[in-house]
């Protein structure tokens, strides 16, 4: 797996000029203006890393004595950190490809640890295939279904569907402490963490990336920006989430919700009293003041909030407003505008 520098420039290439043009037209929050210094500790999902990353080089250049760290050990792995035993060791800010979990919340409970819940982009899970495989032509939602629930007896492409090939069917996903690994189990499977344990795991996406490129007999599922930076190396799926038209991932579909159900929000959760460091809360203003130029750059590649959505994530950030609002909401698919209204 890359270090966190070799992937900030995975995530926006290596032309500094590009950049700097990204940060001039980023705003800052009022914090920003001055020089500061300072540390600030980010880890967590490494499908939200390279927003955080972006933002971080652009910040830099803005900051330049400010140090910002983004770690990559899986939404679960960011949240151990964010709610350490120690106060010393925890992380200002967590990564998460899905909402705080409520054992989580109680453990942030235990430990005096107050956060800010937000809302940060929309992705898309892609479930790709070796570019050779050209007889799987879409999957349901019940295919991947039997593909990946716990226990699954499925071993060869011929037990997915009739028609498909008597070739054996390797499987490549997420780690246990990713977050896209919760999220794709409970859409798909129907309970969040419940999967078959026979499959190539790993929390990064470049290691399955690598893992179906090289295998022609592959199946995988990751972050849709993941495939977008490598669709000459693999194809996606088209997916029947139940309409009867197969969807294909793209920044369209995931906007306008028709790629149902693996399109999903992103988020970053800010621990409150590490916005006391001036350092801080520079950074989040500055990633909250023009988020869409952010997550919307070609080499990060993610579908940006509505402007309204945005407005919420930046008022609940300046209120200092605790808590977890997703934690409110029922089921994995919600408005989610109304839900950061009301909560």
């Amino acid at each position: 797996m890359p270090d966190a520098k070799q992937f900030v420039w995975w995530a926006l290439g290596r032309t500094s000029c590009a950049l700097i043009s990204i940060a001039a037209v980023a705003c800052s929050g009022g914090s920003a203006d001055a020089q500061l210094k300072g540390k600030v500790r980010v880890d967590g999902s490494s499908t939200v890393a390279p927003i955080t990353m972006a933002a971080s080089e652009m910040f830099k250049a803005k900051q330049p004595n400010v140090e910002v760290t983004v770690g990559i050990s899986g939404t679960g792995g960011g949240f151990k950190k964010f709610l350490d035993e120690k106060p010393e060791l925890r992380t200002d800010i967590s990564d998460a490809s899905r909402p705080i979990m409520p054992q989580e919340i109680k453990r942030a409970q235990e430990l005096g640890v107050e956060f800010i819940e937000l809302p940060i982009a929309l992705d898309g899970l892609a479930v790709v295939v070796h570019p050779s495989n050209t007889f799987c032509d879409h999957l349901t939602i019940d295919e991947l279904r039997r593909i990946w629930e716990p226990n699954s007896q499925i071993k060869s492409w011929s037990q997915v569907r009739k028609g498909f090939p008597d070739k054996p069917l390797t499987l490549y996903g997420p780690g246990t402490d990713s977050g896209t690994f919760d999220y794709f189990t409970e859409v798909i499977v129907g309970k969040a963490k419940a999967s078959r344990s026979d499959y190539t795991a790993s929390e990064s996406d470049n290691m399955l990336v690598r893992g179906v490129e090289g295998d022609q007999a592959a199946l995988g599922y990751f972050g849709f920006s993941y495939f977008e930076a490598n669709k000459s190396k693999l194809r996606a799926v088209p997916i029947d989430g139940g309409g009867g038209k197969p969807i294909v991932p793209s920044l369209e579909t995931v906007r306008s919700g028709a790629y149902a159900p693996l399109s999903r929000p992103l988020f970053l959760y800010v621990n409150k009293a590490a916005c006391s460091k001036p350092a801080v809360k520079a950074f989040v203003e500055f990633l909250l003041a023009d988020t869409k130029k952010i997550v919307e750059h070609p080499r990060v590649n993610y579908v940006a909030l509505s402007d309204e959505l945005s407005e919420l994530a930046r008022k609940r950030f300046v209120e200092g407003k605790s808590g977890s609002a997703m934690s409110q909401a029922e089921g994995a698919h919600v408005d989610l505008a109304d839900t950061f209204r009301k909560y």
